[in-house]
């Protein structure tokens, strides 16, 4: 499927980051590719924003003070009606065991930084085509 501008433009995402640096260049790689953006700067903020408005998809930082992006992926992935809800975890972790535990936990996928605007949307793009397809089915 071709994204077409309009279904770009009604696409949300969520942007989890301690980092209000990282948040702002993600930010503006999304939005310069057309997505709305809504950010969060921990994991107890991230899990507030989910619940408030579900994103169409979340971007989450793994190295964060208090709740790490671990924990937000599991308590997302247990939390009632979000268990489709596709995550990208995005991170400096790049080891095998941290990529690994990110999968199990069910992260869709686990891209590291840093990350090039194409790269980033074109994986955003992907985890939405997979949502979209099997909401189809």
């Amino acid at each position: 499927m071709n994204w077409g501008i309009e279904e770009i433009l009604s696409q949300s995402v969520l942007v989890v980051d301690d980092e209000p640096m990282a948040r702002t260049l993600l930010r503006l790689m999304l939005v310069r590719a057309g997505f709305e953006v809504v950010e969060a700067e921990n994991g107890a903020d991230a899990l507030v924003r989910v619940a408030e408005q579900t994103p169409d998809v979340v971007i989450l930082d793994v190295m964060m003070p208090g709740m790490d992006g671990f924990a937000v992926c599991e308590q997302v992935r247990l939390a009632k009606g979000r268990a489709e809800l596709p995550i990208i975890m995005l991170s400096a972790k790049t080891d095998m065991q941290s990529v690994a535990r990110g999968l199990q936990l069910g992260a869709n996928k686990y891209l590291t930084k840093p990350i090039s605007p194409e790269e980033l949307t074109r994986h955003v793009r992907e985890v939405l085509q997979v949502t979209s397809a099997q909401s189809d089915d």
